[in-house]
């Protein structure tokens, strides 16, 4: 038993501090503006915190794909049936989409909308949104191992606050289609309110693998 729980731990820290950098990338972040032109005005405002923000992403994601990778390789309880052996291995598929996207808005489309280049902005933001669809599958991955979490005997958190990750990982899922896919302003709100709280607990769970016996 002593691999399984060693590579748990590392997993468990990778966990929590790519979350942590999460939580704080999402408050800086925020809600994407329902109107491109208003959205492209707020990066190039704040070009080079969008810029700092966006590499910071893509390191945590990057984190959270190392921290899958370490986890469906560990033997561990957290992949012994097929819901959670498939929520982890598309945790590692859907952040590592999802850093293409942040590392591409720390780049071109920063600098496009720092320079005003509408169409190279236009172009890359639809290339960038479209891998973004990365982190909703992120989320609904997330959904599925708290779910787990709260089922289980071993649960490294408590119920209710398995229950909660949940819940907020499918309303992370709920607020991309909404914002993103359908249009409704309301939804990009709710993708970062609820990603956020997510986050919280994917770092609250992380910590308690990380110190783990």
């Amino acid at each position: 038993m002593a691999q399984p729980n060693m590579a748990v731990r590392v997993a468990g820290t990778w966990f929590a501090t790519a979350s942590f950098l999460m939580v704080a990338v999402f408050v800086l972040h925020g809600p994407i503006a329902h109107d491109l032109g208003h959205q492209m005005q707020r990066i190039a405002d704040g070009a080079l915190r969008w810029t700092v923000v966006h590499w910071v992403a893509a390191f945590a994601l990057s984190l959270h794909a190392l921290t899958g990778l370490v986890v469906l390789a560990s033997g561990s309880r957290l992949t012994e049936s097929r819901s959670t052996l498939t929520a982890w291995a598309t945790l590692v598929v859907s952040a590592m989409w999802t850093v293409m996207t942040a590392v591409v808005e720390a780049t071109v489309v920063a600098r496009a909308a720092a320079a005003g280049d509408i169409e190279t902005f236009e172009t890359w933001w639809v290339f960038a949104e479209g891998m973004a669809t990365g982190f909703a599958f992120f989320a609904l991955a997330v959904a599925v191992i708290a779910a787990n979490e709260a089922r289980s005997p071993e649960r490294a958190t408590p119920v209710w606050s398995a229950q909660v990750a949940m819940v907020a990982g499918v309303a992370s899922f709920a607020g991309w289609a909404f914002g993103m896919w359908f249009g409704v302003a309301f939804g990009n709100l709710l993708w970062v309110a609820s990603s956020i709280i997510m986050s919280l607990w994917t770092f609250w769970f992380g910590v308690t693998l990380m110190r783990s016996q």
